[in-house]
């Protein structure tokens, strides 16, 4: 029987080595992408600002977000420069968003489940 030199039988050991480590890499990272599909669907965010005909902001107007399964009716005011902001919006919901102001009422925009996108920037213009 025929002697391996040593350097040829730590060379063997590492291939092995290397192959295992290879093979549980590729079984962990299948599983990962499995469990980031788990936490589900990403919220969906929409944002704008609340502007008079000038497209001047206007500060202290009411922005009202319908959510059409439930029909609940969430609120905000616009900030010193109109901005409004909701998250965490379902993405499986169609949403109807609106503002108003010292009596006024903006056109109601509809936010769509089929639109594929998470971020909606609305401005909502409110004719004095």
């Amino acid at each position: 029987m025929k002697r391996t030199p040593v350097s040829l039988r730590s060379f063997a050991c590492n291939v092995l080595f290397a192959s295992c480590c290879m093979t549980a890499f590729f079984v962990a990272v299948p599983g990962a992408a499995v469990f980031a599909q788990d936490r589900g669907p990403a919220q969906r965010v929409v944002q704008g600002k609340v502007v008079d005909a000038d497209n001047a902001p206007i500060k202290g107007a009411v922005v009202y977000l319908k959510d059409s399964r439930s029909l609940a009716v969430k609120s905000y005011f616009s900030d010193d420069q109109g901005a409004y902001r909701f998250g965490q919006l379902s993405p499986n919901t169609d949403y109807e968003i609106w503002a108003e102001f010292d009596g006024k009422k903006s056109a109601v925009k509809t936010i769509s489940s089929f639109d594929s996108k998470n971020q909606f920037t609305i401005n909502l213009k409110i004719e004095k």
